[in-house]
């Protein structure tokens, strides 16, 4: 479905649900300021009385401003399932509502991309709002009177039963009458027995939203657990890695050291050797000295 443009303020408004959500408040401001110098009183004061949205707000708001072809797929999944729960026997409502599960479940994961780019942390009950508000937008659709998506300032409730049954077209069968006995006895649009089956399709498919949730919280969980297993594994690995590098570098050291120590052995070694000659040399001329001095006080 299209996603309709804006009445009031327009652009101005929209382009404030925009923003990323620390600047809201200064560029509301702004605007209200703006608007009163411009002497429109009333939409200055609509503008200064607009709220800051919730971070679960406004991350919803930015799906609807980025991702309308997903937002737009929303509505329409809303509106089929809403048309098939009027249904005597709609055999298809199994698949509408998982055909509902699976664009609110991408629309999620581009969320928790949105928190981690603004910087605000991905956290589970953050998620979790935004899931039920998605949901919920789905169930109002674009009837009268339904939340503004894209301009939302708080989470949205998924609407009651009443307010979902009010949401429901009900269709009258259209029957030729033969005689205005059969005009009398006409079932009128709304029965006891049609109420009871659209709540129990309400019912069907609140459980099978219930069950989407758990499931989906649980595969979160799931992801928490791994991303945390492989965080860990991470930092024990860059761990290892530095103490490798430390031990290699010090076996490199140990490796130099080594080499210098059995280059000076080597030399004193060979510092030995000549010595030892010397040594030789020396002893040999004291002998020959030696004995030319007994020689000579032989002849005396």
């Amino acid at each position: 479905m299209r996603l309709e443009s804006r009445g009031d303020m327009g652009s101005d408004v929209d382009a404030l649900f925009k923003l990323p959500l620390g600047e809201f408040t200064s560029a509301r401001n702004a605007l209200a300021s703006r608007l009163k110098k411009a002497g429109q009183q009333v939409e200055a004061a609509e503008a200064k009385a607009l709220q800051k949205p919730s971070i679960s707000a406004w991350v919803v708001n930015q799906l609807y401003w980025r991702h309308g072809y997903l937002f737009g797929r929303l509505f329409d999944a809303g509106e089929r399932l809403r048309h098939a729960q009027t249904a005597q026997q709609p055999a298809n409502l199994h698949e509408l509502v998982t055909a509902r599960r699976e664009v609110v479940a991408a629309l999620s994961t581009i969320a928790a991309d949105i928190l981690r780019e603004g910087e605000h942390g991905e956290t589970r009950d953050v998620l979790r709002r935004v899931t039920r508000t998605l949901e919920a937008l789905s169930a109002y659709g674009s009837v009268p009177g339904a939340p503004s998506a894209g301009r939302l300032t708080v989470d949205v409730e998924p609407p009651g039963f009443e307010t979902l049954a009010g949401l429901v077209p009900r269709r009258e069968a259209v029957k030729p009458a033969a005689t205005e006995s059969a005009r009398s006895v006409k079932q009128p649009v709304g029965t006891d027995s049609t109420r009871r089956e659209q709540r129990r399709l309400v019912a069907a498919a609140e459980s099978d939203a219930r069950k989407a949730e758990r499931e989906l919280s649980a595969a979160r969980q799931e992801a928490e657990r791994a991303a945390a297993v492989a965080k860990t594994a991470e930092a024990r690995a860059k761990k290892s890695a530095a103490q490798r590098a430390k031990l290699e570098k010090q076996l490199a050291e140990a490796a130099r050291e080594a080499d210098a120590a059995h280059d000076s052995a080597r030399a004193a070694e060979a510092r030995a050797r000549e010595a030892a000659l010397a040594a030789e040399s020396a002893e040999h001329d004291y002998r020959i000295a030696r004995s030319r001095v007994d020689e000579l006080a032989g002849k005396r």
